[in-house]
């Protein structure tokens, strides 16, 4: 396996890790929305990419207006669009439907993106791309049942923005993969920061919106250290994982990977925070929870053989049509 497939797929499977763990933001900011999350875990995510963008030696050529105004772009449709979309989703729908609506987000990933790029054929896509929707199923079996549909206010309403936020997501992904081709001059971290500062300042911009619609409880629990400290502390610390590493580790995965691999990776988000919804909840996973974790982490390996495979045979392929050149051309390519 080249070095740069492996950068590839670990980062890719980090950031899996890293978003999962907005997973549990709903069981540690007590009394607070999760809009105020938002804001202090976006204000912290720009406040750190200004400081790498300070920190580094010939940022200056990179912040060229058009930069800064696909950024901020990719800033709304990837994270702020994309978490109002799936908030609004929670609110309408209930907490299970969203989530089972979103695992369709790797499946049309990875369907566009191999679409546009042809990295490998489709007969050796279609096994992974079927584990893995199995996975999903099971998975999120429960989130139709009559328990799970306790807690809907509007499917009309909730769905909608359900598909909204995998429309976003997919857009964004596609987009920002797109971006950082264009430009590869660009370094991740540069890239990474401009994108954390675009959702700051977006967040700071929806502020005075969210709380004339009374979205936020800070004006009304405090904004002080006493009142609001848990929640400072655990927005800095998922600031600086989920988002900070994560977007970066992203970035990372886009550069070395194809979308549709990146696409099957990503689903070991759903993965991993079912086995955080697991502890926090402190219960033993299902039978139904088990094989679906199962098939999908089986689903994402033989991705990564199959894309792997692909990639040799292409290496392969391009060794030995160079082979029977003649040397001039040869060192010319």
């Amino acid at each position: 396996m080249d070095k740069r497939f492996s950068i590839g797929v670990f980062a890719a499977l980090f950031a899996a890790f890293a978003f999962s763990l907005n997973f549990v933001v709903p069981f540690i900011i007590g009394d607070y929305s999760t809009f105020d999350f938002a804001l202090v875990r976006h204000v912290i995510s720009a406040l750190v990419g200004l400081c790498i963008l300070f920190s580094r030696t010939g940022v200056w050529q990179h912040l060229t207006l058009r930069n800064w105004l696909s950024t901020i772009w990719l800033a709304f449709i990837g994270y702020v669009g994309y978490f109002l979309t799936v908030t609004g989703s929670a609110i309408f729908a209930g907490p299970v439907i969203a989530p089972a609506f979103l695992g369709l987000v790797p499946i049309v990933l990875a369907v566009i993106g191999n679409q546009r790029q042809e990295s490998v054929p489709w007969r050796f896509l279609m096994m992974p791309l079927m584990l893995v929707l199995i996975g999903l199923v099971l998975i999120n079996g429960a989130a139709f049942t009559v328990e799970g549909l306790s807690s809907v206010h509007s499917l009309w309403i909730g769905i909608p923005l359900a598909l909204a936020a995998v429309a976003l997501w997919v857009s964004f992904a596609i987009a920002n993969e797109a971006a950082m081709a264009a430009r590869p001059e660009m370094p991740s971290a540069v890239w990474s920061a401009l994108t954390l500062v675009g959702g700051g300042v977006l967040m700071l911009a929806f502020y005075p919106v969210g709380a004339a619609m009374d979205l936020f409880q800070l004006p009304q629990l405090g904004f002080g250290w006493d009142a609001a400290g848990s929640l400072y502390l655990w927005g800095s610390s998922l600031a600086l994982l989920a988002t900070v590493c994560g977007v970066w580790a992203w970035n990372v995965a886009s550069r070395n990977l194809p979308v549709a691999l990146t696409a099957q990776l990503i689903v070991a988000e759903t993965a991993f925070g079912v086995i955080g919804g697991l502890i926090v909840h402190g219960r033993w996973p299902t039978a139904m929870e088990c094989a679906g974790v199962a098939i999908l982490i089986a689903g994402v390996v033989l991705s990564i053989r199959v894309f792997h495979k692909s990639r040799t045979r292409s290496s392969k392929a391009l060794s030995q049509k160079l082979s029977g050149l003649p040397r001039g051309l040869t060192a010319a390519s």
